[in-house]
C-alpha cells in the first residue's frame, strides 16, 4: 500500500480577473475538497479496539480493521484548505493522508458511516471552528464520514451483521462512497403550520385514530379533554404545533402523569405495609390534605412536608423556582462562615440511552447539570448510577429490536464520561447495577451537586414588561419528541421511529453557560431561569411565567428548513431561558458575549395568562395557562399491593470458594475499567478518589468534594451516597426502598457525615402500569417503604425523578427506587474505606432487624450514632458500610487498597459473610476497642484472609475480582516488556528573569472546551502571581479578530503564558489541541510568543491539553513555534483506547527548568492524571538528544520509583515513561499530570507528596 504524502481535491474554478465585478478580487465558484485521514498502524488504537470488540462480540473471522476519516469541505479557498490539511484534518506524526480511497485488496470490504441529517457532529463542527480560527474569516462547511475497511473471510450475511453492529440507525446511516459536487442541502422552507381541520368534530373512533396517526403519548381521555377545550373555550381547531406542544407538556416525563393519577381503592394485605399506608393516611389528615387526591406523588413527597412542619428540615431553601433540591449551608472560607446554597439533582435518560447509548448518556449528564445551573449554582461533582443486564452475554443472544447489552453499557459509559470530562465536572462515584430486568430498558442516572454563595442568587416573579433571553446552543431537529418518547413503553416496531428523539450533546457550549452563571454580576440580573430539557421552547420558556408571547423566528437555528412546530418542541441541548428586566438587556448581552455565548431576546412577559407563540407573523400557539396547567384529563386507578415474595435464603456455605464466587458476582466484582474513564479530580476539590490506598484498589462508597470557593480556602465539603439492591427490590419493593434509604444514609455516615443533617432525593423507575392494579402496587409499596424510612430517620426526600416506562413488550425492569443521600462535613474529618496499617483491631457494628426482615429504626439510629462518635473521636482509620456482598465483600475490598491481610478472631455465619445487612459497619480502629465494641478480627501484613477454617490468598482473590468485567471494561492490558531508562540531569545553574516582577502576570487563555482555568488561576494566585483569564471568542470573524488583537497585547504585558487543560474543540477533529494550535499559529500571536520567550525571558507552561498544544506547536521541545513533520514528537491516543483518570507517581528527571527549581532530581510525587491522549511518542534519536540536554523533565514510575511501561503506573504507555518535557533552555514546560489539582485534604485516600511547587517556582523565577 502506498502512503500518499500529498493530497488533491475536487476541481476548483476561479473566474478570471476581468470577470470580477470589483476588477481584482477572485471569486471562488463553489466546489468540494475531499481527503481521507488514517492513523498510522502503530497509532491506530481505535481500529484495534474495534477489531477486538467485533471479534469478541460477533465472533467473526476478521484479520484487520482500518478506520479512515473522510472530510468534505467547501466555502474555503485552495490555500486555506491546504493550510488545514496538516494542522486541522491531520497530524503528520501520527496520520497518513490520502487523496483517494485506498484500493481494496483480496478479502477486503469497505463501507462508510455518517450521522443522520440534523444530528450534531462534534468532529465536523470542531473542524469548522479550527479552520475559522486559522484563516480568521467566516466559517467554512465540513462534513465527516468514517470509512471502515474490513479484512477477513466474511460471508455477505456476516458482513451485514457487522455493519448492523457498528451502525446504530437511530443516529447514523450508511454513507455513499461516491464523490459529491456540493454540501448544500435543499431544504423546503416551510412558512406555515397545519391547522387540524375537523379536529373538534371527531368522534371517539376518530380521536383514537388521531392519536395513532400522530404517534402521540397522550391517551384517549387527554385528547378528548383537548377537543372539549378547543371546541368549547377556543371555539376553533388547533394547530399541529398546539397538539404537539400539549402532548409534550402533559407527558409523563414533564408532568408526572402516572405519579399524579388519583388513587381510589387500595388493597394491601400485608399487615406491616398496611400499617405504613395507615400512617400515611394519618399524616395526610394531620397536615390538612384530605381534600386532595391520594397519588403516588403525594406519598412520595408527604414525608418531607411532615418533617418540615415538625421543624426537622430547617435548612430547606424554598422558592417558586423548581430547579433542583436546595438547602442552606454554612461554608468556612479562611476561617469565616459564609451563607451558601447547596443544590443537588438526579436525572435519568433511560429511553434515549437505550436507543442511542453515547448521546443518551451524554445528555443525561448535560441535563442533570443544567438543573442546578439554572438555579445559578456551580455544579462541581457528579455521581453515575446505572442499571444494565449482563454485558457479557453473547451478541447473538440479543433480543430482536434491541442493541446488545455490551454495546449499550460501553457506549453509555463513553457518552457520559465524554460529556463530564469535557465540561470539567468531577465524577466522584460510578456504579453499575446488574439485573436481567434491565434488558427491558437501561437505567441511566446522573446525580450532581452544585453550590453558590446565597447572595449571588436572585429569585423574583417575572412581571409584565420583563423579557426572556435564550442563551447557548442553536435549535435543530435533534430531540424532537424526546419527552413523549421517554414517556412511552416500547416495542420492536416503535424503536424504528425514534431517530429524531435523540439529542446530541455539545459540552464546550454548556461549559460557557457554567462560566457565565458563575459571575455574580450576571446572576444578580436573573429573576428566573429554566433550562432547555424535555419539551424545548414550549416547556423551558413556557413554564417561566403565566403570560408569554414567544417569537419563534428569533430562536437561533442550526440550519434552515425547521418549521414552527420543530422550533417549539426541539430538545436541542445546552440552552437556557432567563427572565431579566428590560433595562438589564444591554449589560446582560455584553456579559454573554464576553463568554463567547450567543444570546437572543425571544419572548416578552405579558399580563394576560396565556402562552402564545408567533412564527412568520402568525400566532401558531395561543392557549390559556389554566388549560395548560390542568395537566390533561384526571386519571384514576385502583391499587393492589401484593405480598412480598418469600426471602428464601438458599443454602449458603462458608468456604474459601464462597469468597471467589462472591467476588466474581457482577454486582460485587471490580468496575475499575469502567470507573477510570471518568475524570474524578477536575476542580481540585475531590476529597475521596473513587479508589483508595497506595494501589488504588479499594472502592470508595461515597463521594466527597470541597465546596467550590473561588477565593480563599475552605474545609467544608459535600458528601453523597446512594442505595439500591435490585434483588431485594424484586422480591419486595417495600423492603427494597426502605433499605435503599438506609444504605444511602449509611454511606454518608461511614464517610464522616451525619444522618442528623442529611437530605434525600429519589429516583423511581418502574414498569408501565398498563392499568393493572397489581402493577401499580409496586411503585406504591416502594414509596411506602421510603415514606416510613424518611419519618423514622428524620431525613426527608426533598426532590426526585420518576420514570414509569420500564417495559419492552413483555419484559419489565426490576422495581427500582434509588435513594441518594447528601450531607456536608469537614474535609479533614472525612474517612475512607481502605485498611490503613497492619495490627489494627477491626470491629463490626450491626443493627437489629425484626421477624419481617425490616430494620428496627431505633437500633439503626443507635448504630449510626456510634459510628459518628467513633469518627468524631478520631478513632476510625477506615469505615465500610456493609452492602450487597455482606462482610466478605467489605473485608476483601478494604484489604485490596494497601495490600493488607485480615485475620478473623470470631466465626461469622455464612449469612453474615455473604448477604447484605444494611446499616452495619466494619471499622478499622486507631487504638483498642471499647468493652462494648464487637471485635471481629485484625489487619495483618500477610496478604491473605485467615478464616477460622481456611486461608485465602488475596492475590488470587483480587485477580478473580478484577477479571470478571475485563472483557468489557479493560484495565490490565499487555503493553511491552521494555524497561525505560531512568533519566537524571541536574543543573545547578538556575536561570532568573532579567526583568524582575514582584507579582508576575500570568495569561491564561480559555478556548471552547478549556476546563482547568479556575484550578490553574487559583494555583498561580496562591503562589503570588496575578492572573488574567482571557476567553477566546469565535462566534464571528470579527470576534476572532478582536480576540487575536487583545491576546497579542496581553502577551506583551505578561511574564507567563499558561495553557490549561481541557478538551479544546472537543479534542476534535480526532486529535487534541488543534484549536489551540490554530490560534497560536496566527502570525501576531506567534510573534508575541517568540518575543516573550526570546527577548523578555518569559515562561510558558502547558498541562494536559496545554501540553498537547505546546508539543504540536513545537514550543516543546524546540522552544519556538514550528511546522510539524513526520518525525515530530507528539502526544497521541492512550494504548488502552480510552480515557484514563487516576493518581500516578512521577519522578523528577531534570531540574533544568525554572518550573522545577523547587524540586530535586529523584523526587517522587503523586499527581492526578485525566486524559485520553497522553501517550508521548518520539524518534529514539530525539529522545537521546532530549535526555542529553536535560529536557526530559518527569517520568512515570512504579511504587519503587522506577520508570515503567506497566499500564497501572504509566497509564498511556508513553515511550521511555516520559510524562513531561521542556524547551532547550527549560523556560517552556509541558506535562500531562495535573499539578494544579492540589490543596488540603485533596484525594486524601491516596497518600503521597502531591505538590511539585511548580507554580511557586515559576513565580520565584521573576523575583
Amino acid at each position: 500500500m502506498i502512503h500518499h504524502k500529498y493530497y488533491i481535491y475536487r476541481p476548483i474554478h476561479f473566474s478570471s480577473c476581468e470577470d470580477c465585478d470589483d476588477g481584482g478580487e477572485m471569486e471562488i465558484i463553489m466546489s468540494v475538497f475531499r481527503i481521507y485521514v488514517e492513523k498510522k498502524p502503530e497509532f491506530a488504537v481505535e481500529a484495534q479496539s474495534v477489531l477486538s470488540d467485533v471479534r469478541t462480540a460477533l465472533r467473526l473471522n476478521l484479520t484487520n480493521v482500518r478506520i479512515l476519516n473522510r472530510y468534505d469541505a467547501d466555502k474555503l479557498s485552495r490555500e486555506d484548505f491546504e493550510a488545514a490539511v496538516s494542522t486541522v484534518f491531520s497530524e503528520p506524526a501520527v496520520d497518513v493522508v490520502y487523496s483517494e480511497l485506498p484500493e481494496l485488496h483480496a478479502g477486503e470490504r469497505v463501507f462508510a458511516v455518517e450521522y443522520l441529517p440534523g444530528q450534531f457532529d462534534q468532529r465536523a463542527d470542531s473542524c469548522e471552528q479550527c479552520i475559522q480560527i486559522l484563516r480568521q474569516g467566516e466559517r467554512c462547511r465540513v462534513r465527516n464520514a468514517r470509512i471502515y475497511i474490513i479484512s477477513g473471510q466474511l460471508t455477505d450475511d456476516e458482513f451485514a451483521k457487522l455493519k448492523s453492529y457498528i451502525i446504530n440507525p437511530v443516529e447514523s446511516r450508511e454513507a455513499s462512497l461516491a464523490a459529491v459536487d456540493t454540501l448544500d442541502t435543499n431544504y423546503d422552507i416551510p412558512t406555515t403550520v397545519e391547522e387540524l381541520e375537523g379536529f373538534i368534530d371527531l368522534n371517539e373512533k376518530g380521536l383514537r385514530a388521531f392519536i395513532e396517526h400522530f404517534g402521540l403519548a397522550m391517551d384517549y381521555d387527554d385528547i378528548k379533554f383537548c377537543q372539549d377545550y378547543f371546541r368549547n373555550t377556543e371555539k376553533r381547531n388547533p394547530t399541529i404545533t398546539e397538539i404537539r406542544m400539549i402532548d409534550t407538556y402533559w407527558s409523563d416525563h414533564c408532568r408526572h402523569t402516572t405519579f399524579l393519577t388519583n388513587v381510589e381503592n387500595v388493597d394491601i394485605r400485608t399487615p406491616y405495609i398496611k400499617e405504613t399506608y395507615d400512617m400515611y393516611l394519618n399524616v395526610r389528615e394531620e397536615m390538612g390534605r384530605t381534600d386532595r387526591p391520594i397519588t403516588l406523588m403525594d406519598i412520595g413527597t408527604l414525608a418531607a412536608k411532615k418533617l418540615k412542619a415538625d421543624g426537622m428540615l430547617p435548612d430547606l431553601d424554598e422558592s417558586e423556582e423548581i430547579n433542583a433540591c436546595s438547602v442552606k449551608i454554612k461554608v468556612d472560607i479562611d476561617g469565616k462562615l459564609e451563607d451558601w446554597i447547596l443544590m443537588f439533582k438526579n436525572e435519568t435518560h433511560n429511553h434515549p440511552t437505550e436507543i442511542e447509548p453515547f448521546g443518551g448518556a451524554a445528555t443525561c449528564l448535560g441535563g442533570a447539570i443544567r438543573d442546578p445551573l439554572s438555579g445559578r449554582s456551580y455544579v462541581y461533582q457528579a455521581m453515575r448510577v446505572t442499571g444494565a443486564a449482563n454485558p457479557l452475554v453473547p451478541v447473538e443472544d440479543t433480543i430482536s429490536g434491541k442493541l446488545p447489552q455490551r454495546k449499550i453499557t460501553v457506549g453509555a459509559a463513553n457518552g457520559y464520561s465524554s460529556y463530564g470530562n469535557q465540561i470539567g465536572l468531577a465524577t466522584g462515584h460510578v456504579a453499575e447495577v446488574y439485573h436481567p430486568g434491565y434488558v427491558a430498558k437501561r437505567m441511566e442516572i446522573g446525580a450532581v451537586v452544585g453550590a453558590a454563595p446565597a447572595e449571588n442568587i436572585r429569585r423574583e416573579a417575572p412581571v409584565p414588561g420583563d423579557i426572556v433571553i435564550l442563551l447557548g446552543g442553536k435549535t435543530g431537529r435533534d430531540g424532537c419528541g424526546g419527552a413523549t418518547g421517554s414517556s412511552k413503553s416500547h416495542t420492536l416496531e416503535s424503536l424504528e421511529h425514534c431517530g429524531a428523539e435523540v439529542q446530541k450533546g455539545n459540552p464546550p457550549e454548556e461549559r460557557k453557560l457554567q462560566r457565565l452563571f458563575r459571575n455574580p454580576d450576571v446572576t444578580k440580573m436573573i429573576k428566573r431561569c429554566n433550562d432547555f430539557g424535555a419539551g424545548g421552547v414550549s416547556v423551558a420558556i413556557g413554564e417561566l411565567t403565566d403570560g408569554l408571547v414567544i417569537n419563534l423566528n428569533a430562536v437561533p437555528k442550526k440550519y434552515d428548513g425547521l418549521d414552527g412546530t420543530e422550533i417549539a418542541i426541539s430538545e436541542s441541548q445546552e440552552r437556557m431561558a432567563v427572565v431579566i428586566a428590560p433595562e438589564d438587556l444591554d449589560k446582560f448581552m455584553q456579559e454573554a458575549a464576553k463568554e463567547n455565548l450567543e444570546a437572543t431576546l425571544v419572548a416578552d412577559v405579558v399580563a394576560e395568562p396565556r402562552l402564545k407563540m408567533v412564527w412568520n407573523g402568525n400566532t401558531i400557539v395561543d392557549l390559556s395557562r389554566e388549560f395548560l396547567n390542568s395537566n390533561g384529563a384526571p386519571k384514576f386507578t385502583d391499587i393492589v399491593v401484593e405480598a412480598p415474595s418469600e426471602n428464601s435464603d438458599e443454602d449458603i456455605y462458608d468456604s474459601a470458594e464462597s469468597w471467589s464466587e462472591l467476588l466474581s458476582n457482577l454486582n460485587v466484582c471490580s468496575q475499575k475499567g469502567l470507573i477510570e474513564k471518568f475524570d474524578s479530580t477536575i476542580g481540585a476539590g475531590t476529597v475521596l478518589m473513587p479508589f483508595g490506598g497506595v494501589y488504588q484498589m479499594t472502592p470508595s462508597q461515597a463521594m466527597a468534594a470541597k465546596i467550590p470557593v473561588l477565593k480563599g480556602e475552605t474545609n467544608t465539603c459535600s458528601l453523597m451516597g446512594w442505595g439500591y439492591n435490585p434483588d431485594v427490590s424484586e422480591k419486595s419493593p417495600y423492603h427494597g426502598a426502605m433499605l435503599a434509604v438506609i444504605e444511602s444514609i449509611a454511606k454518608v455516615v461511614a464517610a464522616g457525615g451525619t444522618y442528623k443533617k442529611c437530605w434525600l432525593t429519589f429516583q423511581e423507575y418502574f414498569e408501565r402500569t398498563q392499568n393493572d392494579p397489581k402493577r401499580w402496587g409496586k411503585p406504591m409499596a416502594a414509596l411506602l417503604g421510603a415514606f416510613k424510612a424518611q419519618l423514622e430517620m428524620g431525613c426527608g426526600s426533598i426532590g426526585g425523578k420518576d420514570s414509569m416506562s420500564g417495559t419492552f413488550e413483555n419484559i419489565d425492569v426490576p422495581p427500582t427506587l434509588v435513594s441518594f443521600a447528601v450531607s456536608t462535613a469537614m474535609a479533614d474529618k472525612v474517612v475512607s474505606t481502605e485498611f490503613k496499617s497492619a495490627g489494627d483491631k477491626v470491629i463490626m457494628i450491626t443493627p437489629e432487624y425484626d421477624e419481617n426482615g425490616l430494620p428496627v429504626f431505633s437500633s439503626i439510629k443507635a448504630c449510626f450514632d456510634k459510628v459518628e462518635k467513633i469518627i468524631a473521636d478520631g478513632r476510625a482509620k477506615a469505615v465500610w458500610t456493609i452492602g450487597y456482598g455482606g462482610v466478605a465483600e467489605g473485608i476483601a475490598k478494604m484489604c485490596f487498597g494497601n495490600k493488607l491481610g485480615f485475620k478473623f478472631d470470631v466465626r461469622l455465619s455464612a449469612k453474615q459473610l455473604y448477604k447484605p445487612c444494611y446499616g452495619s459497619f466494619i471499622i478499622e480502629l486507631s487504638g483498642d476497642a471499647c468493652a462494648d465494641e464487637s471485635v471481629i478480627g485484625s489487619t495483618i501484613e500477610d496478604y491473605k484472609i485467615h478464616g477460622m477454617d481456611y486461608t485465602i490468598g488475596l492475590d488470587s482473590l483480587q485477580r478473580v475480582w478484577e477479571s470478571k468485567l475485563e472483557p468489557v471494561f479493560s484495565c490490565r492490558i499487555e503493553t511491552t516488556k521494555a524497561t525505560p531508562e531512568t533519566y537524571s540531569y541536574s543543573d545547578r545553574l538556575h536561570l532568573t528573569a532579567s526583568i524582575k516582577a514582584a507579582q508576575p502576570r500570568v495569561l491564561i487563555p480559555v478556548f471552547p472546551g478549556t476546563n482547568c482555568e479556575y484550578d490553574t488561576a487559583r494555583a498561580f494566585e496562591r503562589a503570588g502571581a496575578k492572573t488574567e483569564t482571557v476567553v477566546i471568542r469565535n462566534l464571528s470573524a470579527s470576534d476572532i479578530e478582536e480576540s487575536v488583537s487583545y491576546f497579542e497585547r496581553a502577551i506583551r504585558h505578561s511574564q507567563i503564558i499558561m495553557i490549561p487543560g481541557g478538551f479544546s474543540g472537543g479534542d476534535e477533529p480526532e486529535g487534541s489541541g488543534k484549536f489551540i494550535t490554530a490560534f497560536f499559529r496566527n502570525p501576531k500571536i506567534k510573534d508575541a510568543v517568540h518575543d516573550l520567550l526570546k527577548n523578555r525571558d518569559g515562561l510558558m507552561l502547558g498541562i494536559c491539553n496545554g501540553f498537547q498544544a505546546l508539543i504540536k506547536l513545537g514550543l516543546v521541545p524546540y522552544g519556538e513555534i514550528v511546522d510539524m513533520k513526520d518525525d515530530s514528537p507528539t502526544l497521541t491516543f492512550n494504548t488502552i483506547a480510552r480515557h484514563q483518570s487516576m493518581m500516578v507517581t512521577t519522578r523528577i528527571a531534570s531540574d533544568k527548568s525554572p518550573w522545577l527549581y523547587g524540586c530535586e532530581v529523584g523526587d517522587v510525587h503523586t499527581i492526578a492524571i485525566s486524559h485520553g491522549e497522553g501517550r508521548f511518542v518520539a524518534p529514539a534519536s530525539l529522545i537521546q538528544q532530549l535526555a542529553k540536554n536535560g529536557q526530559i523533565a518527569t517520568q512515570y514510575v512504579d511504587l519503587d520509583g522506577n520508570p515503567t511501561m506497566d499500564i497501572r503506573y504509566n497509564p498511556n504507555t508513553s515511550i521511555e515513561a516520559i510524562e513531561g518535557i521542556t524547551s532547550p533552555d527549560g523556560r517552556v514546560l509541558g506535562k500531562m499530570g495535573h499539578s494544579e489539582r492540589i490543596g488540603s485534604y485533596i484525594c486524601k485516600n491516596v497518600e503521597g507528596c502531591k505538590d511539585q511547587k511548580i507554580f511557586e517556582s515559576g513565580v520565584a523565577y521573576f523575583k
